[in-house]
C-alpha cells in the first residue's frame, strides 16, 4: 500500500500545474501546519510561480488549503478502501503502515495534513479547511465502519471501533513526531488488532 501512495502522489503532482500546487500544499501543511505557511511559501515549495497560484486559486490560501486537505483525505480513503477489500484487519495494518512510512521517510518532520488543519484556529469566514478535515475523518471512519459491518460487527460496535482506530492512529502520529520515534504507532498496532478481532468475535 505504501508504494501505491508514492505513485498516487507522483501522478497528482505531474498531472498539471494546479494538481502540483495542491499536492505541494498538502505536503507543506503536513510539515508546518496552515497558519505557519504563506501562499508565497506554498508556491515556492511546489516550484510554481506565485501568479499562477492566485490564478488557479482566486480564493487564496483558504481555497488552496481546503483543496489540499480534500486531496489528502481522498488519497488516504482510496488507499484504505483498497486495503479493506481484504478485510478490516488488513485495512488496519495498511492504515498504520501508511502513517508509519510517512513519519519515518520524512524523518518525523511530516504528519497528517488533515489533522494539522483541523487543530488550527481559523476565522469563521475561513472555516472551509475545517469542514474539509471533518469530511476526511468522517470518510475514513465510514470506510472502516462499513468493513467491520460486512464482517459481522453490529452498527454501534463498528462505529465505535472505527472511530477509535482513526483517533488512535492520528494521535499516535503526533506522538511519533514529538518523540521522533515510531514507538507510539508500534504500541497501538497490536492493541487495535485485538480490538478489531474482539469486535468481530463478539458480534458474530
Amino acid at each position: 500500500m505504501t508504494a501505491v501512495i508514492d505513485k498516487e502522489v507522483e501522478m497528482a503532482e505531474s498531472q498539471d500545474s494546479r494538481g502540483k500546487l495542491v499536492a505541494g500544499a498538502a505536503d507543506m501543511i503536513r510539515r508546518r501546519g496552515l497558519n505557519a505557511t504563506s501562499v508565497r511559501e506554498l508556491a515556492k515549495h511546489a516550484h510554481a510561480p506565485l501568479g499562477s497560484t492566485y490564478h488557479y486559486f482566486p480564493g487564496g490560501k483558504t481555497q488552496l488549503a481546503t483543496e489540499a486537505v480534500t486531496f489528502a483525505g481522498e488519497l488516504t480513503a482510496t488507499l484504505l478502501a483498497r486495503a479493506l477489500e481484504n478485510g478490516p484487519t488488513e485495512g488496519l495494518r495498511a492504515f498504520l503502515g501508511m502513517w508509519r512510512k510517512i513519519v519515518v521517510d520524512t524523518n518525523f518532520r511530516a504528519g497528517c495534513p488533515v489533522l494539522a488543519v483541523s487543530i488550527e484556529d481559523l476565522p469563521d469566514a475561513e472555516s472551509a479547511p475545517h469542514e474539509a478535515a471533518a469530511a476526511a475523518f468522517s470518510q475514513w471512519t465510514s470506510l472502516l465502519t462499513a468493513s467491520l459491518r460486512q464482517h459481522g460487527a453490529d452498527q454501534d460496535a463498528a462505529e465505535r471501533t472505527a472511530t477509535l482506530i482513526v483517533a488512535a492512529v492520528e494521535g499516535s502520529v503526533v506522538m511519533c513526531r514529538a518523540e521522533r520515534s515510531t514507538r507510539a504507532l508500534d504500541r497501538i498496532s497490536e492493541q487495535l488488532e485485538m480490538i478489531v478481532q474482539d469486535t468481530l468475535t463478539r458480534n458474530s
